[in-house]
């Protein structure tokens, strides 16, 4: 069963409690973003967790290998379940991200590559000096994260359907550019509805503002539920 979580794009730990209890029991796990954890630090992660909540803590870590061991053994501490680092950060990088978390055991979090930003489009991929397509460098990118240790990855719900073939069933496949069907796109270039996201093969399905921004929060969030059991 796929999981939805909550993008907590907001400014501080105020506005994170008042969006998780009015959100209440239709979301149970939510993501801290780079902008949210540089402003408010770790008390954010405990106010969510606090509320009995998961966390996604999307950092996209990409530094030297002993850099990243160590911030990922801070973020464990704090209890979250799932983290970014950046599959580009290559071999070494990966591998000591994972080994950092298997250091909390059973409550260890799971270690999400990120491809490829969802902001990211071919014309930006030619603009870096990258000479594959966007699926080939996803592709790539992903097989090599998984293959050093990574739990799954983050990518668009337009590679979605390849990489579940390319990774085999077990892989975390964390989907952010989901938007309901008739909603802005915003800055995302590549998103899919969360049906379609779900039916090719999504794990957990990251939605930000067409829940947090509509009139009824709750109502939303229970409405994308309902269309991601349309399969």
């Amino acid at each position: 069963m796929s999981e939805l979580i909550v993008a907590l794009d907001v400014s501080s730990t105020a506005a994170v409690e008042e969006a998780v209890d009015r959100l209440g029991d239709a979301v149970s796990f939510y993501k801290i973003g780079l902008e949210l954890f540089s402003a408010e630090g770790p008390a954010v992660v405990k106010a969510v967790k606090e509320r009995g909540k998961k966390v996604f803590l999307d950092l996209k870590l990409h530094d030297i290998p002993r850099t990243v061991e160590r911030a990922v053994k801070s973020a464990g501490a704090l209890r979250v379940d799932l983290m970014t680092i950046h599959a580009s950060g290559g071999k070494a990088m990966i591998r000591a991200a994972k080994d950092a978390a298997l250091t909390f055991g059973a409550a260890a979090p799971k270690i999400l590559a990120v491809t490829l930003l969802t902001s990211l489009d071919q014309s930006d991929l030619d603009d870096l000096g990258v000479g594959r397509a966007v699926a080939d460098q996803v592709r790539a990118l992903g097989t090599l994260a998984v293959a050093n240790g990574a739990d799954g990855i983050v990518c668009s719900p337009k590679e979605v359907a390849a990489m579940r073939v390319a990774l085999g069933p077990d892989a975390l496949l964390v989907t952010p550019g989901v938007r309901p069907a008739g909603a802005a796109v915003g800055d995302q270039k590549r998103v899919a509805t969360p049906a379609q996201a779900v039916r090719d093969g999504s794990t957990h399905l990251v939605v930000g503002r067409p829940i947090l921004q509509a009139e009824d929060p709750y109502a939303a969030a229970l409405a994308i539920l309902a269309e991601m059991k349309e399969r």
